[in-house]
């Protein structure tokens, strides 16, 4: 059997190579005694971090985003039967699709309906598809806004696009399979942010105007001597969808309500123009939800501008505004009618505490919102401190010290 060689982890882990040479040792005797002897080849899809951009994409708008050191990982080799089976960590039964009837299985939840829903997207996008056997384990977090399920799409195109497609499959084709198989195989609204900053490395500034455009932006928290910190607050987003589709359903009838689809079909002061008749049609809410999209599209453009005069160090400060613009305008950080739990703001009041006492640091609620998991931007010589600080709130199982990663989907070898 082979195995990664240590310059390609050195490449991809930096300083966790060793460790992630330890995980894939382990996924490789998964392999063996799944399937026997065998030689597969490695694969890895890193989580991501949506970094300025919250709620935007849906209508349209602009995302600063980026991979994470978080990620999932897979053994996987060829067979000949056009049976994909994959056996992921935590799971107690294989995911089987045969790719010669994927319409045998039922649409719906579960990563099987996910895997059949991808392997016919890319069937239809023109790529050859087969079968495969795999093992699969995960760092990413579940059901905590940083995309453990786009991350396991983003593996599964990795494979499919090396094992069967010579590497030919561009990044956006990747988004767009993951999504054709949560929006028509889950029935579950999806954009296609969450797949492209897993699949592409490093981070992305993500235009979604005209389809989906995407170009690498020079920045990670690293290089202005940050770590960052994601902090699990202890509910998950699985019971949310109702929470989740109201906000692109809000923004959207302001929209319609303007004569057009998306928000990036008109602007801010149209908005503005007929903010009366607005709130009396779609509700306060809604009017709020409408701005805060506008105004996040700025501050994108303000962070990339920022980056490429080379005042890096602005972009906390503007995830600061875009944080409090989430809490506030967008009112995604609690869920309605539940004043009792509160998870979001305990957590970014408790941090924002801790990071007035030591006079640095940046946080925000972090991905869709509702539940989930907080991010912090702190100083490296101030990170254990604070994770020290958190953990005693939260435990330290639901504190992840992670970073910007700058290989997205790839082939380990």
């Amino acid at each position: 059997m082979g195995f990664p060689s240590t310059e390609t982890l050195e490449r991809v882990y930096g300083e966790d190579a060793g460790r992630a040479g330890e995980r894939l040792r382990e996924l490789a005797t998964r392999y063996e005694e799944r399937f026997g002897a065998g030689d597969p080849e490695f694969f890895s899809a890193p989580g991501r971090t949506e970094i300025i951009g919250n709620h935007t994409d849906h209508n349209g708008g602009k995302i600063l985003a980026a991979s994470i050191t978080m990620d999932s990982v897979g053994a996987a080799a060829r067979t000949d039967d056009g049976i994909v089976t994959i056996w992921s960590e935590g799971y107690p039964e294989a995911i089987v699709v045969d790719t010669n009837a994927i319409d045998a299985v039922p649409h719906g939840g579960g990563s099987t309906t996910l895997v059949a829903g991808m392997l016919e997207a890319a069937a239809k996008r023109g790529y050859r598809i087969g079968g495969f056997n795999a093992v699969a384990s995960s760092e990413v977090i579940p059901s905590a806004g940083v995309s453990s399920s786009a991350s396991f799409e983003m593996l599964v195109c990795e494979i499919v696009n090396h094992l069967y497609n010579d590497d030919a499959i561009e990044v956006a084709d990747y988004a767009r399979i993951g999504q054709y198989a949560e929006n028509v195989w889950w029935d579950k609204a999806s954009g296609l942010m969450d797949q492209m900053a897993c699949a592409a490395g490093g981070t992305i500034l993500l235009d979604f105007s005209d389809g989906v455009k995407f170009e690498k932006v020079d920045f990670g928290f690293d290089e202005l001597g940050h770590d960052l910190v994601i902090v699990n607050t202890g509910k998950g987003h699985a019971d949310l969808s109702e929470e989740y589709s109201s906000v692109p359903n809000e923004m959207h009838a302001v929209a319609a309500e303007l004569g057009v689809k998306n928000l990036c079909e008109t602007t801010e002061d149209a908005v503005l123009a007929h903010v009366a008749e607005l709130r009396e049609k779609c509700g306060d809410r809604a009017v709020l939800r409408a701005l805060h999209y506008f105004e996040e599209c700025a501050r994108v453009e303000a962070a990339e501008a920022a980056i490429n005069a080379g005042e890096k160090d602005r972009v906390l400060d503007i995830i600061t505004a875009s944080g409090r613009s989430s809490w506030e305008w967008l009112q995604n950080a609690v869920v309605p009618g539940m004043p009792e739990e509160q998870p979001i703001p305990m957590a970014l009041a408790l941090t924002q505490l801790y990071l007035r006492r030591i006079g640095c640091g940046v946080c925000r609620l972090h991905g869709g919102g509702f539940a989930g998991v907080i991010m912090c931007v702190v100083p490296k010589a101030e990170t254990a401190g604070y994770v020290d600080y958190i953990s005693g709130y939260f435990g330290r199982e639901n504190v992840y010290l992670t970073n910007i990663r700058q290989t997205g989907a790839t082939c380990l070898g």
